[in-house]
């Protein structure tokens, strides 16, 4: 096993892996010498340990408790660049637009006009009077650094987070729980699952109901050489399908090439301006998707098919939706020549049936009914695929009437998963509004807004009200009936007041990772001091160059008046920054700060502060690209030689950008002045600057956001149905559900599994 692989898997759990049993701990030993060094490094980076834990790190050596804190180390960047282009920012410069524009006229006609200045290592001069050179680390004209900083400031902060002990059973717990998510994983536990699945063999008994995960799992069993163990996740032609799609193009979700290609020509020619851009990132694509295959990976499909548990015609009819595309994959995976070869009758069979069309389909029949307004025969057939049904249960309830659809979708309810109910249960109000906001992020990560239904306009305000309660009825009575069915002993129930702060993970799903502690989107963080922090770190490992990222702050004002805090306007009501840098040095990357002081925003009566950042110089964000932000209840330091703000015990959360993902702008979380909670949420956007951040898309997540139903109301359902008594101690209850049990996901959906 790879121990510090599994040690940065824990922290993002608030844990500690160490590769010992829990049998062996010897808990009346008292610290070492070793043990009491390390601890004393984890304060620094505002990490505590339980009493287990304490326990357990004696029988652990001094070696590799100097490891574990090199992760840890790591994982919080302590030994990356922190200096801004600023020193002690906190204290405004005073340049302006005349600085810039005196110095562009200075370098456009030089000394020889009789400018006199400073000549700098990055060739600009900067002429006498505007910019106060001595406060800089770089140049003040281009943002190129000429100075870096080998420290940051350690322990300022006011709370520490407690680290538990995870042992190989915590870590299989672990695994499991990812595997039987049901809901579909974000990016840290995607991740976190391909870390696990390099080091543990898959179980047998695994139970994988999400496609997404069933994907992720297939393609890293495919590259271990295990395709035989791949195959019993693959139940239909359309999971191959799928599995093909998702290793072309790292997407599950199945869309036509041609639609892809035109997406990626416009996407791209949006995020880099000029067309040409998008003419290649179209080549590109196509070049992606061209079919070009191995025999060994033809053998493969052929025998993945040829093992399908469905008859031909169900086989066939499962291909018909994207019969194109089979055709195509057919001929470039030679299926039709093994399908003559020993062994493989079914597949022979399968590709008889398909291409002599010897099946009708069940869509075609739903189309042609529902054409011809047969309600009858629409919803009989909607019954027999309870999954379909859920889908279209909004478009059939304004096509044929509420009273309707609902009296037969409630017949079905109980096969669906719950996560499903979950989700239409989130999304019936806003749906049912013809004036609400609605956003979709499709697979391509750009979210875009989404007009209402036309047919709303047939019925009225009250009507269409009443529809959304329907709904929500439907889906709390079955989620009652779920809960009543389980068996339980229990008698008592904790459920930790900050669970109600975190909604339930149904829709919307982070694709950025989180190396320091997992939460769910949505999540409400208290803000402890008067100031918060924000922090953007990026050039990771890469070669000095030009690599432009911006750190931003909107600040929304009574009269629906807007400031803005970034590299233009780098002090505002309640906002300061530390200045526009747009190179980074070699290796150790460059850091950009935002800091709020609340007070002033309370004073000018702000409503929300949106956090935003960008790739200003480039297509999408840098990967390693990590943001987020600090807050104490202590006022947090900035150093005045370096400019140096950062503090790892201080951060509250911070999220970092993972290969693959072209965002080129990202809102990152939003400050309820009022509450003085910070609201994390993951918006991507396509846009230089945070002004490209659409205001009513903000809102509307905001909005989505806050009316899902949170874990803590979900529990408080469980109680009800199972009539557990609530208790306020942890200790007395039967069942404790706890902040540190949410900070797994997947261990949370397992109340969607009934």
């Amino acid at each position: 096993m790879n121990n510090n692989t599994l040690t940065k898997v824990a922290l993002r759990y608030r844990a500690v892996f160490l590769d010992i049993n829990r049998e062996d701990i010897d808990l009346k030993s008292e610290a070492s010498a070793p043990v009491m060094a390390f601890i004393a490094r984890l304060k620094e980076n505002g990490f505590c340990v339980s009493e287990e834990l304490l326990h357990a790190l004696n029988a652990v050596s001094p070696n590799r408790l100097a490891e574990i804190t090199e992760c840890i180390n790591d994982v919080m960047g302590v030994k990356l660049n922190w200096a801004p282009l600023v020193k002690g920012w906190d204290v405004p410069t005073g340049e302006t637009m005349a600085d810039h524009l005196i110095t562009l006229i200075a370098n456009i006609f030089g000394k020889e006009a009789g400018f006199k200045g400073t000549d700098l290592p990055c060739g600009h001069l900067i002429p006498e009077g505007t910019f106060p050179l001595e406060r800089y680390n770089g140049c003040p004209f281009c943002g190129t650094p000429f100075e870096t900083a080998d420290f940051v400031y350690k322990g300022q902060a006011s709370k520490l987070k407690e680290l538990r002990l995870f042992t190989v059973e915590d870590m299989n717990h672990v695994f499991a729980s990812l595997l039987a998510s049901a809901t579909p994983l974000d990016g840290t536990q995607k991740d976190s699952l391909e870390q696990l699945l390099r080091e543990f063999p898959l179980p047998d008994d695994a139970n994988i109901t999400m496609k997404e995960t069933a994907m992720l799992v297939v393609k890293l069993l495919v590259a271990q050489d295990k395709a035989d163990e791949a195959s019993r996740l693959l139940k239909t032609p359309t999971d191959i399908l799928r599995y093909l799609w998702y290793e072309k193009t790292g997407y599950v979700q199945i869309i036509e090439p041609k639609t892809l290609v035109a997406h990626a020509r416009k996407l791209y020619s949006h995020m880099w301006g000029p067309l040409d851009k998008g003419v290649d990132a179209a080549r590109e694509m196509k070049q992606k998707l061209m079919l070009k295959y191995d025999r060994k990976a033809c053998l493969r499909v052929a025998k993945w098919l040829n093992g399908i548990p469905m008859t031909a015609r169900q086989a066939a009819e499962n291909m018909n939706p994207k019969r194109g595309m089979w055709v195509r994959i057919i001929r470039a995976l030679r299926l039709g020549e093994y399908s003559r070869k020993k062994g493989l009758d079914h597949l022979a069979e399968i590709l008889d049936v398909f291409y002599k069309q010897d099946y009708d389909t069940w869509q075609g029949r739903v189309d042609k009914a529902r054409s011809a307004n047969d309600a009858e025969k629409t919803l009989a057939l909607l019954k027999e695929r309870p999954g379909l049904f859920a889908r279209c249960l909004f478009a059939s309830m304004l096509h044929f009437g509420s009273d309707k659809v609902l009296a037969a979708f409630g017949e079905i309810t109980d096969k669906l998963p719950a996560r499903l109910l979950l989700s239409l249960g989130n999304a019936a109000d806003a749906y049912f509004d013809p004036k609400e906001t609605r956003l979709a992020r499709p697979i391509t990560g750009v979210t875009h807004k989404i007009e209402p239904n036309k047919l709303m306009a047939l019925y009225d305000g009250e009507t269409l009200k009443s529809m959304a309660e329907a709904v929500n009825n439907l889906y709390k009575t079955s989620m009652a009936r779920r809960f009543a069915a389980w068996q339980t002993e229990s008698k008592t129930i904790f459920i930790d007041p900050a669970l109600y702060n975190i909604p339930v993970s149904v829709g919307d799903r982070s694709a950025t990772i989180q190396d320091a502690s997992c939460a769910l989107m949505g999540t409400r963080f208290p803000v402890e001091g008067d100031a918060v922090r924000l922090f953007l770190q990026w050039g990771k490992g890469l070669h000095a160059q030009h690599l432009d990222m911006d750190l931003s702050a909107r600040i929304s004002l009574p009269d629906n008046k807007i400031a803005e805090c970034a590299y233009y306007n780098l002090t505002c009501i309640g906002a300061k920054h530390s200045g526009d840098i747009r190179s980074v040095p070699e290796k150790v990357g460059t850091a950009e700060y935002v800091e709020l002081s609340l007070p002033e925003l309370e004073k000018a009566k702000a409503k929300y502060v949106t956090f935003t950042c960008n790739a200003y110089s480039t297509g999408a964000l840098s990967p390693n690209l990590v943001v987020g932000w600090m807050n104490t209840a202590y006022p947090m330091k900035v150093s005045e030689k370096k400019g140096v703000a950062y503090d790892p015990s201080c951060v509250q959360h911070m999220v970092r950008i993972s290969e693959g993902n072209l965002s080129k702008g990202l809102v990152f979380g939003i400050l309820d002045v009022a509450k003085r909670e910070i609201i994390w949420l993951e918006m991507p956007f396509t846009a230089q600057t945070l002004r490209g951040a659409d205001s009513a898309s903000i809102e509307a997540l905001l909005h989505k956001l806050e009316s899902k139903l949170s874990v803590g109301e979900l529990l408080a359902m469980k109680a009800d149905a199972q009539h557990l008594a609530i208790v306020e101690d942890a200790d007395e209850a039967d069942e404790a559900y706890t902040y540190e049990w949410a900070l797994n996901p997947a261990e949370v959906t397992k109340l969607l599994n009934g």
